[in-house]
């Protein structure tokens, strides 16, 4: 009788924790939080100083998919940019479909224009952690003088340079994916209209968007904390 007592107890404050969790994102999700968080992980320490001379594409959740594309897109415009800087595509080694996820990132630098012979690989690493020490390998002694710049997501990009910044570069930056200008005030309603229709509409997105960031925002945190723990950063 006593456990059943407390298993109901248990479940009643496991509920009211859940649910105040619950209400306390969605108030956020009203307000700048949500974006200011997402925009301070993606750009909080991405800014070079010098010009990279290698640049590091972080495969995230690999080929084919919409983030997938995206860092390719981000990859190919940073290599046009920088025309001498090696490309190196991080993405683990996939027994199932050998390396043609690899293979897919490196036909979409292809089209946009830039020379496999820039393009190297690194399958082994199966986290950033390992990707970061892989790459330093391959650079030896020489990644002292090396500034990458890598390309990945928002969210991801605070961690990234933390990570190869304690595998021993120096100079690390990036180039995070936003999927659109970092313009709060496109995404946000500030038209003064009767149209409550419009208005609505507009709320509604809004709000779906900054409870997606959040959700990204509680999971970089996470990873954070735990490559802290671990002495990865």
């Amino acid at each position: 009788m006593r456990a059943k007592e407390f298993i109901i107890k248990f479940g009643n404050i496991l509920l009211r924790i859940v649910g105040s969790m619950a209400i306390l994102l969605f108030l956020l999700s009203l307000t700048d939080l949500p974006y200011e968080a997402y925009h301070w992980l993606g750009t909080s320490n991405s800014n070079l100083k010098k010009k990279p001379n290698t640049i590091v594409l972080l495969g995230g959740s690999g080929m084919p998919s919409p983030d997938g594309f995206i860092r390719c897109y981000y990859a190919a415009e940073a290599a046009a940019k920088f025309p001498l800087a090696p490309i190196i595509i991080a993405l683990p080694f996939n027994e199932n479909d050998s390396n043609a996820q690899q293979k897919m990132m490196a036909h979409e630098l292809l089209i946009r224009g830039i020379d496999t012979a820039r393009i190297l690989y690194e399958s082994l690493g199966f986290n950033t952690h390992s990707q970061a020490e892989n790459i330093a390998a391959m650079h030896g002694p020489s990644k002292a003088h090396k500034t990458l710049v890598l390309i990945t997501s928002p969210e991801h990009m605070y961690r990234s340079v933390k990570v190869f910044e304690k595998a021993g570069y120096l100079s690390v930056g990036g180039v995070p994916t936003f999927e659109k200008p970092i313009d709060k005030e496109k995404i946000k309603d500030k038209l003064k209209t009767k149209d409550k229709r419009v208005k609505s509409l507009d709320l509604r997105y809004n709000i779906w968007s900054y409870l997606h960031y959040e959700l990204l925002v509680c999971k970089e945190f996470f990873a954070i904390s735990y490559y802290k723990l671990k002495g990865w950063i």
